[in-house]
């Protein structure tokens, strides 16, 4: 899960735990849904954040060989 996921997450709990009116479906409590994928969407946030900021502190190091003699290798 990445940043684009978890303010997914977010939106789609908001718009479950705001906007619908709790007895619209009386099986699962939509409000409790909301809260959770809020809560899910933040954590998701978060993490998607702390793998980027760990991504970017990375080095590279560049290796070139150089062959100051051009004579194939002796034969063994």
């Amino acid at each position: 899960m990445g940043i684009g996921s978890g303010i997914f997450l977010i939106v789609i709990g908001a718009i479950l735990a705001f906007a619908i009116a709790p007895d619209t479906w009386e099986v699962v409590n939509l409000n409790v849904v909301g809260y959770i994928c809020i809560g899910a969407g933040i954590l998701a946030l978060i993490l998607g954040l702390i793998y980027n900021q760990q991504r970017a502190n990375t080095s590279h190091r560049e290796v070139t060989e150089h062959y100051d003699d051009r004579r194939p290798p002796p034969a063994v």
